[in-house]
């Protein structure tokens, strides 16, 4: 999606690449569109003017017109007023009409469920969580996550849900929406839990890492420069966003963080190995040494700006929203103390994503919503 996932404003959205330029071809009218709608919602309540959309886009006058009118006649965008005009008529001004359509996004963890409501314009409008236990047969998860989904639903009854995005711990495959072999869970390996939930709920359905998801809301918000975002939950996985995208890798397996090897003859891990960043910092926290928890963290982050030479770390999960400060001090300063020794990282920004489990959620509405605005983009 487009940027920011709160409140709008009227700040200007992100420079566009020249493959997100406008063209003024019948066959690209869906895209056109979603350059129209993209810097609407960017504008927010302030609205924009048909020849500002023109400007921005590379389109011709009247083909935003044309855009416009088709667009306000979906309900998806309305008059906001005229703005002065410094020679000739006063322009009139548009603005999306965020609650003309909705989104549902679906965090299922190890032991419970999260679903988010959203506008067009990323707000959540209802949020439920339950207990989930992932190791339960399918048909029961599958049970659990549609009765969330028509829970949500409801809250909108006669507004129409675009879609449903749903974040799960991976390794996955996005692109078929099949769960490969998760840590702790072998036997959800192979199964298409994206054809299987639109079977249930009756939604288009995309499936992709509970990190990715969380990553694809930062980038989207905002967030500048590359990034890695360290989940640390029920296990430990990596969001990375690169060149301003989501990292996926050629098989779509990229970020699977928690299971770098720190230790040779560490604990044995849930994934078969030993001495895993995951093992380590959850078996740290398990005896209460959350200091040691954060080194160790730390240590992978470092790593990782080294490896990937990237501006920024965010940290995010229930186990760092535990003691949030403790989780950024402790990364910080061993990324710091391998700058110091000539590894990298001295200008890293290391912070928090804040929210807990829900960023991964609301991160989830957008892989539906990002479409719908000309904001999708992966790295192979």
């Amino acid at each position: 999606m487009p940027a920011r996932t709160k409140g709008q404003g009227g700040a200007n959205p992100p420079a566009r690449t020249k493959s997100q330029a406008g063209v003024n071809l019948p066959a690209l009218r869906h895209h056109n569109a979603a350059l129209v709608l993209d810097l609407l919602r960017a504008a927010g309540a302030e609205g924009i003017s048909r020849l500002e959309l023109a400007e921005r886009t590379g389109l011709t006058p009247q083909a935003v017109s044309k855009i416009t009118a088709r667009l306000r006649a979906e309900g998806l965008a309305v008059g906001a007023g005229l703005r002065p005009s410094t020679g000739g008529k006063p322009r009139t001004v548009l603005r999306l009409v965020p609650d003309a359509q909705f989104a549902v996004g679906l965090h299922l963890d190890r032991d419970g469920l999260t679903a988010v409501l959203v506008d067009l314009a990323g707000r959540p409008v209802a949020v439920t969580t339950a207990p989930l236990d992932f190791g339960a047969p399918a048909e029961q998860v599958l049970a659990d996550a549609a009765d969330a989904v028509r829970d949500l639903s409801a809250a909108e009854p006669h507004k129409p849900v675009l879609g449903l995005g749903v974040a799960v711990p991976g390794p996955l495959d996005h692109r078929d929406g099949v769960l490969h072999r998760v840590t702790g869970f072998p036997q959800w390996d192979g199964f298409p839990l994206r054809d299987a939930l639109a079977e249930r709920t009756g939604l288009p359905v995309t499936v992709d890492k509970d990190t990715n998801a969380a990553a694809l809301a930062l980038s989207l918000s905002g967030l500048p420069g590359d990034f890695a975002y360290l989940h640390l939950g029920t296990g430990l996985g990596a969001g990375l966003v690169l060149g301003g995208e989501v990292h996926r890798g050629a098989r779509t397996g990229a970020g699977e963080f928690g299971h770098q090897t720190l230790q040779l003859d560490g604990p044995l891990c849930g994934c078969g190995g030993r001495g895993c960043i995951e093992a380590l910092c959850l078996a740290a926290e398990a005896r209460g040494d959350r200091a040691e928890a954060a080194r160790v963290l730390g240590a992978g982050a470092a790593n990782l700006v080294g490896l990937l030479d990237i501006d920024r770390v965010v940290l995010g999960g229930r186990t760092v929203a535990a003691d949030e400060d403790a989780y950024v001090r402790g990364v910080r300063a061993v990324i710091e103390e391998r700058a110091a020794r000539g590894g990298g990282g001295g200008s890293v920004t290391v912070t928090v994503a804040g929210g807990g489990d829900r960023p991964v959620a609301e991160g989830a509405a957008q892989l539906v919503l990002a479409p719908v605005f000309g904001r999708v983009g992966e790295r192979g």
